[in-house]
């Protein structure tokens, strides 16, 4: 959340669970779910513009992945709880850490990065939009395995090792799910200076950006089936993309919106170089 100055945590009246518990199971107060989360990770400075369009979303939460937590803290987004296992934060963002907010530390022999372990821990949260933040990075591997880790919190069978966290969906909700899977509205990242956002059957994505706006669609977990895009200069209807290739990329904005949807698979839709 926007930084309030950051030697204070700030306070909620929300009833604690025990509280909640105490008041019988008729009358349980469940807190309600956050509407903006956050997820900050350790890939280099979050550019200003960046930031600014963050801040004005006012998030509930933001979650900070190892050294993100440092990168946040020089940008005005206060975190509230950092993960991972804290082989890359500094001492005084630790020692901070440790006394205005939640660390939960993982062993470094773990089969998840920390971006993928903070993404996870967000979804299950349950907010309405989830967003991926970090500078543009000097590492590849790490980058692909982010871009993974939010598309990921998306599918009905999200990947969720080391962290015991349900699957994530988006779209309309269904509480009555088995596998307890919450839905989220908008799961979108801020890379560097692109923006991304991610589409599942269960949500549409529609862009709206100025005519001749470049973007693409990669079908980044596997096969997509059933891809459709309208407004743009070269639309799919029911189409197949393969697991990363290019039929999908550098494509334009006509006039209007651009909407993009899937019947099968998840689809991740990268705007270089967008405007906050």
């Amino acid at each position: 959340m926007p930084a309030e100055g950051l030697d204070a945590m700030p306070t909620t009246d929300e009833p604690s669970p025990a509280d909640a518990a105490s008041a019988g199971a008729s009358h349980r107060v469940t807190p309600a779910p956050p509407n903006v989360v956050v997820v900050v990770t350790g890939a280099g400075a979050i550019a200003p513009d960046v930031v600014a369009g963050v801040v004005a979303l006012a998030p509930d939460v933001v979650v900070a992945a190892d050294g993100g937590l440092d990168w946040a803290r020089a940008s005005d987004l206060r975190p509230d709880v950092l993960i991972g296992d804290l082989d890359s934060v500094s001492a005084p963002g630790l020692a901070w850490a440790d006394q205005h907010g939640t660390v939960i530390r993982h062993p470094a022999d773990k089969t998840a990065t920390d971006t993928e372990l903070a993404v996870a821990y967000a979804a299950a949260l349950g907010p309405r939009r989830l967003v991926l933040v970090a500078g543009p990075g000097d590492r590849l591997d790490h980058t692909i395995a982010a871009v993974g880790a939010l598309g990921s919190a998306t599918a009905d069978t999200a990947d969720t090792r080391d962290t015991g966290t349900p699957g994530v969906t988006h779209g309309t909700s269904d509480t009555s799910d088995p596998a307890g899977a919450v839905d989220i509205d908008v799961v979108e990242a801020w890379w560097g200076d692109d923006r991304l956002l991610v589409a599942t059957p269960r949500r549409r994505v529609t862009l709206d950006e100025p005519p001749g706006t470049t973007f693409s669609v990669l079908a980044m977990h596997g096969q997509a089936t059933g891809v459709s895009i309208t407004g743009a200069r070269w639309p799919l209807s029911g189409a197949t993309l393969g697991p990363v290739t290019g039929q999908g990329v550098s494509n334009a904005v006509v006039d209007g919106l651009v909407t993009v949807t899937v019947d099968d698979g998840t689809l991740t839709i990268i705007i270089p170089g967008a405007q906050p």
